[in-house]
């Protein structure tokens, strides 16, 4: 009885949080319900006895993936009126359909599959995040070992893109600079 309230607690939350997040016109008040949002996902792995991708939830999606997104923020101009086309292509909703069509069909055979195998049987004894350490520490290591020389690699390049961008803090200029740098920025564009 109480996993079944806290999962609808948690279902009807996590919808609002992320319905917040698409309809808001507020960047900030989306990217706080999208944070909210990813909070309440890894309630679902908890639920699930699933600790460590719960704790990894928080930890790269509500942590990594919300400070990128902050940053990025900071980077545009939110004061600037962004407007899109009306016409919408029809190609895009038919690709659109199609691929959730796909989507439902792999995920729905996988799961009505009766032929599931784990590759790696559970060590007696281990929790969770044990079983998984010693899978990803033992056959996965090389892997592991490159996807953070490529993270490490991404970080440096970033910072060194970002910073060749800093030449002028909007902060310290007076509000005629900046028209004066929106009304150049808008004749490139034209």
């Amino acid at each position: 009885m109480f996993e079944a309230i806290a999962f609808y607690l948690f279902a009807i939350l996590t919808i609002v949080m992320f319905y917040i997040t698409v309809t808001t016109k507020q960047p900030l008040f989306a990217l706080t319900a999208l944070g909210a949002g990813m909070i309440l996902i890894a309630g679902f792995f908890f639920m699930l006895d699933a600790d460590f991708l719960g704790v990894v939830q928080i930890i790269v999606y509500t942590g990594a993936i919300m400070a990128l997104y902050s940053f990025g923020m900071m980077f545009f101009d939110t004061t600037r009126k962004i407007t899109e086309p009306k016409h919408r292509s029809p190609i895009v909703g038919t690709m659109a359909v199609i691929i959730a069509v796909l989507l439902i069909v792999i995920f729905a055979g996988v799961i009505y599959s009766g032929h599931i195998q784990a590759l790696y049987q559970p060590i007696q004894g281990a929790t969770n995040s044990q079983s998984i350490g010693m899978v990803l520490f033992t056959k996965y290591l090389v892997p592991f070992e490159l996807a953070a020389i490529m993270l490490l690699v991404a970080m440096v390049a970033g910072i060194v893109l970002a910073g060749k961008k800093m030449d002028q803090s909007l902060t310290l200029m007076a509000e005629e600079e900046i028209l004066l740098i929106d009304e150049a920025k808008r004749r490139v564009l034209l």
